[in-house]
């Protein structure tokens, strides 16, 4: 089978379970580090034309990372889409089911089950914190409602303020972030890469949890080490 991924974990998934059927992903598929297929642009706007010309059984994609335009012209080639929805922990391990199904995956790839078990009881923050979780800059942006980033904190015991607001990745002015007094600040390496120069010097006073953006928001063999992952980076801020 010839499988096209459009979403970096995805791409994990298949390459770490159906070794072979890969045959090509976008620029910024990371892991793993030895993949080695054609490279077809990015989420957002994918070289349609090179992924035809490699003739993909299906092209595997994401609701919220891809865009509709880009599905529809594959479809219109006449080449098979499934797209993924994931919103919480539980529906990241269902989609991984079907998308590994359809892949030809033989069987339920043991990183799977070790994920399944990771976070049926995570460890979670003694104390519940309050968080706001930037992930871009310039302008800042956060996390909003209904997302999968934010559904993994709340199960590590951290709560994002902005997880009722209108918008899934709401602008924020920076004064309204700092005044709406977190306990936390929650900066991803992903989308945006911040670092311990280049976030925490906003949000002074504030304890700052640098966190990497794989473990937060990709669905994939990385669920297995992120409940371990996430939770010393939260834990190390209130040191």
């Amino acid at each position: 089978m010839r499988i096209v991924s459009l979403v970096p974990s995805l791409t994990e998934a298949v390459a770490s379970s159906v070794p072979g059927a890969l045959v090509g992903a976008t620029d910024w598929c990371t892991h793993p580090a030895d993949l080695d297929v054609i490279r077809i642009g990015g989420t957002k706007n994918p070289r349609i034309d090179r992924i035809v010309a490699l003739a993909p059984d299906l092209v595997i994609a994401n609701e919220e990372e891809n865009r509709e335009p880009d599905l529809a012209a594959l479809r219109a080639a006449g080449i098979e889409v499934l797209v993924t929805v994931v919103r919480d922990v539980p529906q990241a391990f269902r989609e991984l089911t079907r998308v590994l199904r359809a892949c030809g995956a033989p069987s339920r790839p043991q990183w799977l089950a070790d994920a399944e078990e990771a976070w049926a009881a995570p460890p979670s923050l003694a104390d519940r914190r309050t968080a706001v979780v930037p992930i871009w800059r310039r302008p800042w942006m956060v996390l909003g409602r209904d997302t999968f980033a934010g559904d993994v904190l709340a199960r590590l015991g951290v709560d994002h303020l902005y997880a009722s607001h209108a918008e899934r990745y709401p602008r924020i002015a920076l004064g309204d972030l700092i005044a709406a007094a977190p306990g936390l600040v929650v900066l991803p390496d992903e989308p945006y890469r911040f670092t311990a120069g280049d976030g925490p010097e906003a949000f002074p006073g504030l304890p700052c949890a640098l966190v990497s953006g794989r473990h937060l928001t990709w669905y994939g063999p990385s669920l297995a080490e992120a409940p371990k992952a996430l939770g010393e980076a939260l834990r190390a801020a209130h040191r």
